[in-house]
């Protein structure tokens, strides 16, 4: 598998994303980190492959395990995730802002995240992408005690999910094992910073 240890990472994106990714790939490989792209290349295409089939090639990817993590870029993101999500083992997140990528991989562990080129600027594409490439699961980004534990509680049950045998089991989850969130005071940088009505 290439992993983020190794400073590899699998890259794509459609039409609608070139840009944005190309702009992505170049600072990561101005700091020695491998891309592999398998989007669509240019906007010179004369036939680019559509959103989906490229969210598609990138999910099975993940799921082979042929790579760790992806970056995936469309018009908004959504469509390219929805795409690659159809996949086993893909944990996929559009994230728009920084403090987004950060909870999605220190919270979540997502191991595709997606990008809109339309929403978008290449300093905050950058951003997103360092914040995603340079930290793991349980990280520090939150201040509980048991934050790993509970989100990859989480992140188990999700990559385990069998549909069928959630329905089997009347939509209920047999012998579930909760971990329960710790008592502990929000610091106050949090608090200040949310606004009331």
């Amino acid at each position: 598998m290439k992993t983020v240890a190794d400073k590899q990472v699998l890259v794509a994106a459609d039409f609608a994303g070139v840009a944005l990714k190309d702009a992505v790939v170049a600072h990561l490989e101005s700091n020695g980190w491998t891309c592999t792209d398998i989007g669509v290349k240019s906007l010179d295409d004369p036939h680019p492959e559509m959103f989906h089939r490229i969210g598609l090639k990138v999910g099975a990817k993940i799921a082979e395990r042929e790579f760790e993590r992806a970056i995936i870029f469309c018009g908004t993101g959504m469509g390219i995730h929805i795409a690659a999500s159809k996949c086993p083992h893909v944990h996929a997140a559009v994230v728009e802002s920084v403090p987004a990528a950060l909870r999605a991989i220190t919270g979540n562990n997502v191991n595709v995240l997606a990008m809109g080129g339309h929403w978008i600027g290449h300093n905050m594409g950058k951003a997103i992408a360092d914040a995603f490439l340079y930290n793991n699961l349980g990280d520090g980004y939150e201040w509980w005690p048991n934050f790993y534990e509970f989100h990859k509680l989480a992140y188990d049950e999700l990559d385990n999910f069998n549909y069928e045998e959630f329905k089997a089991n009347g939509f209920e989850f047999p012998n579930a094992i909760d971990i329960p969130l710790a008592d502990v005071p929000e610091p106050e940088a949090f608090k200040s910073a949310k606004t009331t009505k």
